[in-house]
């Protein structure tokens, strides 16, 4: 039986295009004004939404500078608008299971969606791993929340949108794990389960 359900913030609890576009204003005007991302800025407005920063700079080899003072504007953003979460994560809400909520992004604008989301009476722990002041990723948060509360690695799911992060550390700990692909974007990828809706998760529950 599933005991615990591990889940990741950003696009898996809620959309970041319905807020991105006004949250990451200033960001995205320092890129634009830089100059020299100016083709493919389209794309790494997009890639910001669903890629944590640092991976985006390195990817589109942002200078030095200008990682850094994208870094001090980000840092400093927060979200005080309203955020309404994916319809179907109601479902997730209800489930007899303890939730965990594990999300990479600076502090303060990461809290400020949990906030808004009201979410800290959904989720047992929420752990925001800021990668300015945490060497720590994912896999060890994971880890450390599996050995705390004694789980076996049978017992928690681990839900997210990102192959390449959440998706990725919990295969790599022998935990499954469940792609949340709302809007089916991506291709399937072979040894990964896929859904675009809670319900098919909370079915899956239900076979255990």
């Amino acid at each position: 039986m599933i005991k615990a359900i591990i889940f990741d913030l950003d696009n898996t609890i809620y959309p970041v295009p319905q807020i991105g576009t006004k949250l990451f204003a200033p960001l995205f005007e320092l890129i634009e004004m830089e100059g020299d991302h100016s083709r493919d800025l389209e794309k790494i407005k997009d890639e910001i939404m669903r890629t944590p920063f640092q991976k985006v700079a390195k990817d589109h080899h942002f200078s030095e500078e200008l990682t850094s003072k994208c870094i001090n504007i980000l840092k400093e953003l927060a979200y005080t608008g309203a955020i309404e979460p994916f319809a179907d994560f109601e479902v997730v809400r209800g489930l007899p299971v303890d939730k965990f909520l594990v999300t990479t992004g600076f502090t303060k604008m990461q809290q400020s969606k949990v906030d808004r989301l009201e979410l800290a009476k959904d989720f047992k722990e929420i752990h925001i791993i800021d990668p300015t002041t945490s060497k720590k990723g994912k896999k060890d948060v994971f880890a450390d929340i599996i050995q705390r509360y004694e789980y076996d690695k049978e017992d928690v799911i681990v839900v997210g949108d990102d192959v390449n992060s959440e998706i990725k550390a919990a295969h790599e700990l022998g935990v499954e794990a469940v792609w949340y692909d709302k809007y089916n974007r991506y291709e399937a990828k072979e040894g990964v389960k896929k859904i675009a809706d809670y319900r098919k998760l909370v079915e899956r529950l239900l076979v255990y």
